[in-house]
């Protein structure tokens, strides 16, 4: 693992990058935990938070420049920020169901498959793990 590609890039991008990886980290507890509970509710607000960081920060980053200075990613970050608070509203209306399905969607598409995005060469996190 090359950290110094991550440490060396700007401080945006690594507050989105660390937050990415807390996010993933803790919805991966969050599955394991059970639902309902007040550990699953005090940790899913932390999760949420970072949700925000990682989507909020990804509108100042524009390494991928397809449409002026935005990405088909910034589309998905516009949509994370609706989803979140979405799927908390959800959650307090009793529409567990749709609270389940679209935390676990954003914890995919969000995480997981942009995340997947990252490790292509020429960006920082491929730099980060394979090296460069």
């Amino acid at each position: 693992m090359n950290w110094a590609a991550l440490t060396g890039a700007t401080p945006i991008i690594q507050a989105h990058a660390y937050a990415a990886f807390a996010a993933i980290a803790l919805g991966a507890v969050q599955f394991a935990l059970a639902k309902g509970t007040a550990p699953h509710r005090a940790l899913g607000f932390g999760w949420v938070a970072l949700m925000i960081v990682v989507a909020g920060s990804s509108m100042f980053i524009h390494t991928i420049r397809s449409f002026g200075p935005f990405s088909p990613i910034h589309g998905l970050s516009i949509f994370t920020l609706f989803s979140v608070p979405f799927a908390v509203l959800a959650a307090r209306r009793g529409e567990i169901e749709t609270h389940r399905r679209t935390m676990q969607s954003l914890y995919i598409l969000a995480l997981i498959v942009t995340g997947g995005f990252t490790l292509w060469p020429g960006r920082i996190m491929h730099k980060v793990v394979f090296g460069g």
